[in-house]
């Protein structure tokens, strides 16, 4: 059995893309995954396949626009496995809105998950993180909000950016604690949400990207989890307050 085993994980968004691949990621070196999400269907059979492979997950709903919920959940697993941790705040959305249709309702919605989503998990478990002295926190951001602005998504950049300020915050704040706070600010990466022709993207300009990526391909969501689970591990033991580019290069080699 892994050095791990009694360690767990609480994943958001965890039922596909880069939640999926870091769910499995940690799983693989024997953490127990708490996997969250609002597709039920997908976290749940993510969840199982773990299991039948050999490792410890278990599925709970969470919509992280909801306080109750949030807080309901932290308690749960908490008193099953005592403190978290790791928390991975993943979960999030990126709809294309013109400037002209940006209402606040539709700002509002994009920050709630985005970024007030992420202080919910974190609020809740922080206090039994605090109490053990350890933890380690990885939250998503996007190089389309520590580095670039993204037309027609300003509300999803200005959340991200936010994540930027909601790291660096926390860790001063969490590492007397001996909790680190640590971001992941992804290029671009095969997901549902880059694969969106709605959204984003779509599959033809996902393509296009690789020929100014210096590496030469688009990202893979296995990618990102591999440097998630590094900011959680010992490895990055004096890390705290850093947002890491995973992106094959772009920001360094676009002149």
């Amino acid at each position: 059995m892994s050095e791990k085993a009694d360690k767990t994980v609480l994943v958001t968004g965890a039922a596909i893309g880069i939640g999926r691949a870091t769910a499995n990621a940690f799983a693989t070196v024997g953490y127990r995954v708490i996997v969250t999400d609002i597709l039920r269907d997908d976290g749940a059979a993510l969840a199982q396949a773990i299991t039948q492979g050999g490792g410890t997950a278990e599925f709970h709903h969470l919509d992280v626009t909801s306080t109750d919920e949030t807080d309901t959940l932290v308690r749960v697993v908490e008193d099953r496995y005592g403190a978290l941790d790791c928390i991975v705040a993943n979960a999030g959305i990126a709809h294309k809105v013109p400037l002209a249709e940006l209402t606040d309702e539709k700002w509002e919605h994009t920050f709630d998950i985005d970024l007030k989503g992420m202080l919910r998990v974190l609020r809740a478990a922080a206090p039994k993180m605090r109490a053990a002295g350890r933890g380690a926190i990885v939250c998503l951001s996007s190089i389309m909000g520590s580095a670039y602005g993204w037309d027609e998504h300003v509300h999803y950049s200005a959340a991200k950016s936010g994540v930027v300020g909601l790291v660096r915050g926390l860790a001063v704040e969490l590492a007397a604690s001996g909790i680190r706070v640590n971001g992941v600010a992804p290029g671009y990466i095969r997901t549902a949400q880059a694969l969106s022709e709605q959204h984003s993207l779509g599959p033809a300009g996902l393509a296009a990207a690789a020929s100014f990526i210096p590496m030469g391909r688009i990202g893979e969501p296995e990618d990102i989890a591999d440097v998630i689970l590094f900011l959680a591990s010992d490895a990055a033991r004096y890390m705290t307050g850093q947002i890491v580019t995973v992106d094959g290069g772009l920001l360094v080699g676009r002149y």
